[in-house]
């Protein structure tokens, strides 16, 4: 990707990192575009994304990952991300997502683009799902969670080990950027989980 971005007229690549704490110290005043994965290791590029665009409102983040999912999009974008890539995207294909959300435009790959027009078209309406941000196990414990169940409780539910729910946990508060179990519940309830 960087051959690529240094090959183009009008591009320069500034920086490159592996994780958060690396992307924060690359990206500069002077930064236009930021190519982002949605996943960091034990990162979210949800969460990043969600940080560099309150940092600096100018900035804009496209998205370029391998996930195609209808909530991964959503959450993208809603985190502030101006476009969205799947990984098997051309050359010609990123030049252009690149040079069109450096011009403040919006841009959805053609796969991406075409599951979004079909379920316009179809007349489906998407669920909302609480924190988009979060994978589905993830919100589930992060629903037992709010229901008042210990992790103990949430593995004999779930039927998972105890270690596998502890890291759902530090995953959750992670993504959700909030210091303590306690704080995640509350935005858990917030949001509409942990009821009935």
């Amino acid at each position: 990707m960087t051959g690529l971005l240094s090959s183009l007229p009008g591009v320069r690549v500034t920086g490159q990192a592996a994780d958060a704490a690396a992307a924060h110290q690359q990206v500069r005043d002077d930064t236009d575009v930021v190519l982002m994965d949605l996943h960091l290791g034990a990162e979210s590029g949800i969460q990043l994304t969600r940080e560099l665009v309150r940092l600096r409102p100018a900035l804009a983040v496209l998205v370029i990952t391998s996930s195609e999912e209808d909530e991964a999009v959503v959450a993208a974008v809603r985190a502030g991300a101006r476009g969205y890539l799947l990984k098997t995207a051309g050359p010609a294909e990123v030049e252009r997502a690149v040079r069109a959300v450096a011009n403040g435009e919006v841009i959805l790959g053609p796969e991406v683009a075409a599951r979004a027009l079909s379920a316009l078209v179809s007349g489906r309406t998407a669920v909302r799902l609480p924190f988009p941000e979060l994978s589905d196990r993830e919100r589930e414990v992060l629903d037992l969670m709010a229901r008042g169940l210990d992790n103990t409780a949430i593995s004999r539910r779930l039927v998972l080990s105890p270690k596998t729910v502890r890291n759902h946990v530090s995953n959750v508060l992670t993504k959700l950027g909030v210091p303590n179990r306690s704080v995640a519940i509350v935005r858990a309830r917030e949001g509409g989980l942990g009821g009935g």
